[in-house]
């Protein structure tokens, strides 16, 4: 079977150690219903998925849900409810969706607040291997220190356009520097970290829960 690879930009032979194939599949960010273009991710791994047992493969399928972001703080403090009750609302939404499209639940549905500790072990492991710096109980991932930054884009960082998905920030070291971890502000929800009281940036959640759900080495993203 032959899948192409974002890295390569080639078709390649998918290569399947001990008969299991192991995928990650970025799931939604709950502070709405999902549309059209996140069915679309949806029913194609699903479908993905289901062909590979179809031929006999054991399949550990890992598809999470953001459940702590900007936009779910912002559409609890519109809604005057919580975090937790928006997230848990549009989880159910999702479920429901999903079913109407035909779609198996995954393996593991893991939330990102339930990974916190995950998320702080690596974010603190970046800071004391020089590739994150912290800055106002802000994390950031140093992007000078990777020099594979931008391969899957196969764009130089030079071209990206600064600002257009990471936030512009003079504390930051360089401008394409992105949070790990955000500190605190008032009313949101927040975890202790060795930064102060925050939650995790958008970037670090799903590299916590590939890493406890399929290991180190995964077969699909």
């Amino acid at each position: 079977m032959k899948l192409y690879n974002t890295l390569t930009r080639r078709r390649e032979e998918l290569e399947i150690r001990d008969n299991t194939v192991r995928i990650y599949a970025c799931g939604p960010t709950v502070y709405n219903f999902i549309h059209i273009g996140n069915a679309r991710c949806f029913v194609v791994f699903d479908m993905l998925r289901r062909y590979l047992e179809y031929r006999g493969h054991k399949v550990i399928f890992v598809q999470n849900f953001t459940d702590i972001e900007d936009k779910l703080i912002r559409r609890a403090e519109e809604e005057g409810t919580t975090v937790k009750q928006v997230a848990d609302r549009y989880i159910d939404e999702y479920f429901i969706d999903a079913r109407g499209l035909g779609v198996v639940p995954a393996t593991f549905h893991p939330r990102a607040t339930e990974n916190i500790d995950k998320i702080v072990e690596i974010v603190s492991k970046l800071v004391e291997n020089g590739h994150a710096y912290a800055v106002d109980g802000d994390v950031y991932f140093d992007t000078s220190t990777f020099s594979g930054y931008g391969k899957l884009s196969h764009m130089p960082t030079e071209e990206l356009e600064h600002g257009a998905r990471v936030d512009v920030d003079d504390r930051k070291r360089h401008p394409m520097d992105f949070a790990l971890w955000k500190s605190k502000k008032d009313g949101e929800d927040s975890w202790q970290s060795p930064w102060g009281e925050g939650r995790p940036g958008w970037h670090i959640e799903c590299s916590a829960m590939v890493n406890r759900y399929l290991g180190e080495d995964i077969d699909i993203h």
